[in-house]
């Protein structure tokens, strides 16, 4: 032990006397070299500073009001805002406060729970300065990382460090966020951080700050952390945070299937008898190898490429099964609200009479519904309640419906009076698109 501690010092003076008889010129060059290292980092901090803000909102519990806090940033100069859906959600009241002091009242644009993210938007006669976005498809592990946000109520705090790892999933207490492809990293995040960007070393956004790990210790102190936060990669965020802007809302492919990782692939296990997935062919032990030409071998990327793709898609899936390659196509249905974090209206003449709910026909749905055209108009239909009319005459999620019996759908009002003229009728008809077509479905309203 002795000679260990005798070789250390040894080494360390021997540096200290090496570096001491370094010539002035070398010691100026790595001087300059780190001052222009410095500088990179104080300068990012500076530009970015002022698109910065934090996030203070009034909001309610299980039993009583809550305050919380955290951190976003502005990313178009109208005054939308990118955060975190857990630092919103459930909001009476949010306010913003911008580097130089001055707050505004944020409206709450959307909300998506499944990735974690949030957009807010304030207003002012001039436009607002913005952080610009990275391809987060090209973070390398080890380059430089550089956290802004809020902790603890300390406006402004600057962390670095490095980017830890890519494509982190940490299911443990954190499974309502159903998209999990973290950005890790080693600079510090604490409390009210979250929302705050994480940039490069050219200022641009590689992620959103999200998580922290805390020390799983019961003798650790709360604040304490194991050095590991965690980022939403920011092609996700922007892809979430431009369908919010849109329509409010995230519109998700949806296959309904359970899963888990073996090597081969991915293992379906349980397959619902109405599900995209088995209507399909997808059976369970299937073992999905390839979707639509790229292979799979993570949960998390498949859930990706099925979210991403559009309602009403048929998507190539090559699969092993009993050892043998099979091909399958399968049509790609919509996420149902409650796996997507959505809240839907239920007290309407829709709900009451067919046991639907309904909404309006938005521009957005035209990019994620495979089987609308520009020319298309009527109801989205966004849930289905079970054994209800709607239900037994199987009308789909996502459908739309353009008709009843005979007489044209134009908006959810338009649809609502019709119900409500026709609501002692034995039977409606309506005529609905959908994934598997054009269809004139006839409704029983009787017991």
């Amino acid at each position: 032990m002795r000679k260990s501690i005798h070789f250390y010092f040894l080494l360390l003076s021997t540096v200290v006397l090496v570096s001491s008889c370094a010539p002035p010129i070398n010691q100026q060059r790595d001087l300059e070299l780190l001052a222009s290292i410095e500088n990179a980092f104080v300068n990012v901090v500076a530009r970015s500073k002022p698109a910065i803000v934090g996030i203070f909102v009034e909001g309610m519990g299980e039993a009583h009001s809550q305050n919380r806090v955290g951190s976003g940033f502005i990313f178009r100069k109208e005054g939308y805002i990118l955060t975190n859906h857990h630092v919103v959600h459930d909001a009476i009241y949010i306010a913003v406060k911008l580097l130089n002091g001055r707050r505004f009242e944020a409206e709450l644009v959307g909300t998506d729970q499944n990735t974690d993210v949030a957009v807010l938007k304030i207003e002012r006669d001039e436009a607002f300065p913005v952080i610009p976005l990275a391809d987060s498809s090209k973070v390398r592990v080890g380059q430089f990382a550089i956290a802004i946000g809020n902790p603890f109520g300390l406006d402004y705090t600057v962390t670095t460090g490095v980017v830890s790892g890519k494509s982190r999933s940490i299911l443990r207490g954190f499974s309502i966020i159903r998209y999990q492809d973290f950005i890790q990293t080693d600079a510090w995040i604490n409390t009210g951080s979250s929302g705050g960007p994480l940039l490069n070393i050219r200022g641009e956004v590689i992620g959103i700050n999200a998580l922290i790990r805390r020390i799983e210790n019961e003798n650790t102190p709360a604040p304490a952390m194991a050095g590991a936060g965690f980022a939403i990669p920011i092609n996700l965020v922007k892809t979430v945070g431009d369908q919010l802007i849109a329509s409010g809302r995230v519109i998700r492919g949806y296959l309904g299937v359970q899963m888990r990782e073996v090597k081969e692939g991915i293992r379906v296990r349980p397959v619902g008898g109405d599900t995209p997935a088995y209507l399909g062919g997808l059976r369970r032990n299937d073992i999905i190898f390839e979707y639509n030409g790229k292979k799979v071998k993570k949960t998390v990327d498949l859930q990706m490429l099925v979210a991403e793709s559009q309602v009403g898609e048929r998507s190539i899936i090559r699969v092993l099964r009993h050892g043998h390659e099979r091909i399958l196509n399968v049509t790609i249905g919509e996420m149902p609200p409650h796996l997507a974090g959505q809240v839907v209206e239920i007290k309407s003449v829709a709900w009451e009479i067919l046991g639907l709910s309904v909404r309006k026909l938005e521009a957005r749905d035209f990019e994620r519904y495979m089987y609308l055209t520009d020319e298309d108009r009527g109801v989205i239909v966004e849930q289905v309640k079970e054994q209800a009319p709607g239900f037994k005459a199987k009308i789909p999620n996502g459908a739309l419906i353009t008709a009843m019996n005979d007489q044209k759908i134009t908006d959810v009002r338009n649809f609502e009076a019709l119900l409500q003229t026709n609501q002692d009728a034995k039977e409606l008809i309506l005529n609905i698109k959908s994934s598997h077509g054009t269809e004139r479905i006839t409704v029983n309203l009787e017991n």
